[in-house]
């Protein structure tokens, strides 16, 4: 069960979403995605897809353990499976290979007929992935399900999807002052810590189901 206030989860929590989603991350992309639109129509463009992020990930954190349970997949599984899943992107970062995934999204978005790319691909799949989309259910289940666990990990959420707003909204300064350097550095450090945070997702499921009990009995 949650305190009233557990500061160690929320701060776990906003890492974990904050690497798996990556604002800083999503806005050269944005920036080139809404090239040669006016201002009002970037940013218009840069809050619907933020909206329909933040809906897609808050539903799926809420119902997405009961459709799992549904079709016969226990907690501890995808506990188990979602870690693997992180784990690999944090290899694509650690390894300079999802930035080039990301764009091959882009550039499957760029010819939409109408021309707007707010919800594919910038609110899926670049901000709600299905690594977001993992770890909302992960997340929500760590804090037990509970009403309050559920609105601590939304508002979590929603903070992260506020920065990713932010970032589109000055793509331009942030690609001006990280340059490629910058930015290199900065996804990697985000994907060796979000191999630890994977993980110990893993460890999470494993211990759920007895495995890592008797693993570290034998050592």
């Amino acid at each position: 069960m949650l305190e009233l206030v557990d500061i160690a989860f929320v701060i776990t929590a906003f890492v974990t979403l904050f690497v798996v989603i990556d604002p800083v991350g999503t806005a050269p992309l944005f920036l080139a995605l809404t090239q040669g639109m006016d201002a009002a129509r970037r940013r218009a463009i840069g809050i619907r897809a933020c909206l329909i992020a933040a809906i897609l990930l808050a539903l799926f954190g809420v119902a997405g353990e009961d459709f799992l349970r549904l079709i016969g997949i226990s907690m501890p599984a995808f506990q188990i499976a979602g870690g693997i899943l992180l784990f690999l992107t944090a290899l694509d970062m650690l390894f300079d290979r999802r930035s080039q995934r990301r764009k091959d999204h882009a550039d499957e978005g760029s010819g939409m007929p109408a021309d707007d790319p707010s919800v594919f691909p910038l609110a899926m799949p670049l901000i709600a992935g299905p690594g977001a989309m993992a770890t909302m259910v992960l997340l929500i289940g760590d804090a037990g399900r509970t009403a309050q666990g559920v609105a601590l990990v939304t508002a979590v959420m929603l903070a992260v999807i506020a920065l990713v707003l932010l970032a589109f909204l000055s793509a331009g300064l942030i690609e001006r002052l990280l340059r490629r350097t910058g930015t290199m550095v900065m996804t990697r450090l985000f994907g060796l810590l979000l191999a630890a945070l994977s993980v110990q997702f893993v460890m999470n499921g494993a211990t759920a189901i007895g495995i890592l009990p008797q693993i570290s009995a034998n050592l």
